[in-house]
């Protein structure tokens, strides 16, 4: 087998039996209130995480070692390969990181240079061209870097299968062997310790949950909403019913004193009697003085002369 195709049998399968150990211990930790994105709890998920990779990769390099490649595999395999793989995506991991973010960069600088050229295409057409032309090569050079370090550790491998001895073992023993390296022999202990297991874990989750729903991380709050009441149909009723006799009765009061502002001209005609005569057009009358004429001072009477 190349390196790359070896490193590729033990990684994915090893990958894939750590993942669901790994999504229980997250879960436990964020009923705990520890976020496995953030520390301490990343640091608790990385240091638990060790003896279930060491497991999982034990168990996906000895089965390919007996199945495929009829070799016994050497003492503390899973070990050596974890410390191996782990120093590998410190190293690896890192300056593939790197290189991603300054291809990418570069990707989008050539792409925004091309679309100055391509002024003319209409907006929905130019997103799709842009997407494609920096995200194409993007992905093809994050495939050969994965490549790359699939083959390291596919080399990583080899040294170990070096180290083992090949068997001659018929392929039934070589798979009665690997059944045997997984489950042991007494089968109804595996299977009490399987399920207390389960039952440790369960009772773990519930006791550090607080209420019977997680809460949500600070950074997701959102503002409290006073949620409506339920509407009781018969509730509303009542509601409606005593509206219409206010407004029944406020109408009754409007009623009553448009009545009486009616029937007021009729009671002051009744209290006046009949009306004064009016003076007819042009008939001699007294002449109007301004308000402000002066007032006419009377004449002395003169004395009668003897």
């Amino acid at each position: 087998m190349s390196p790359m195709k070896l490193g590729l049998a033990v990684f994915w399968p090893a990958f894939w039996m750590a993942v669901p150990i790994k999504l229980v211990v997250g879960l436990l930790l964020l009923a705990a209130g520890l976020h496995p994105w953030e520390m301490p709890g990343l640091g608790l998920l990385l240091l638990l995480s060790i003896p279930i990779d060491i497991w999982a990769y034990g168990v996906a390099a000895g089965t390919v070692f007996l199945e495929r490649l009829r070799t016994q595999p050497p003492d503390g395999l899973g070990l050596t390969l974890w410390w191996q793989a782990t120093l590998l995506i410190a190293i690896y991991g890192t300056l593939t990181y790197f290189a991603m973010g300054f291809v990418i960069e570069s990707a989008k600088a050539v792409t925004a240079w091309i679309m100055e050229f391509l002024k003319a295409v209409p907006i929905a057409e130019k997103i799709s061209i842009e997407l494609v032309l920096w995200s194409v090569p993007t992905t093809l050079a994050l495939l050969l870097l994965l490549m790359i370090g699939l083959s390291l550790f596919g080399r990583m491998i080899r040294r170990q299968l070096a180290a083992g001895r090949p068997t001659d073992s018929t392929y039934q023993g070589l798979v009665r062997q690997w059944d045997l390296s997984r489950v042991p022999a007494d089968q109804p202990l595996l299977l009490t310790v399987f399920t207390l297991t389960g039952v440790v874990l369960v009772l773990l989750l519930w006791g550090f949950m607080p209420v019977t729903t997680p809460h949500v991380h600070e950074l997701y709050q959102k503002p409290e909403t006073k949620i409506a009441p339920p509407v009781k149909p018969i509730d509303a009723l009542n509601r409606t019913d005593k509206l219409l006799a206010k407004a029944e009765d406020a109408i009754k009061a409007l009623e009553a004193k448009a009545a009486e502002e009616a029937k007021e001209p009729e009671k002051a005609r009744a209290k006046g009697g009949a009306k004064a005569p009016t003076a007819k057009l042009g008939a001699p009358g007294p002449a109007s003085i301004p308000a402000n004429a002066p007032t006419p001072v009377p004449a002395k009477a003169e004395a009668p002369k003897p």
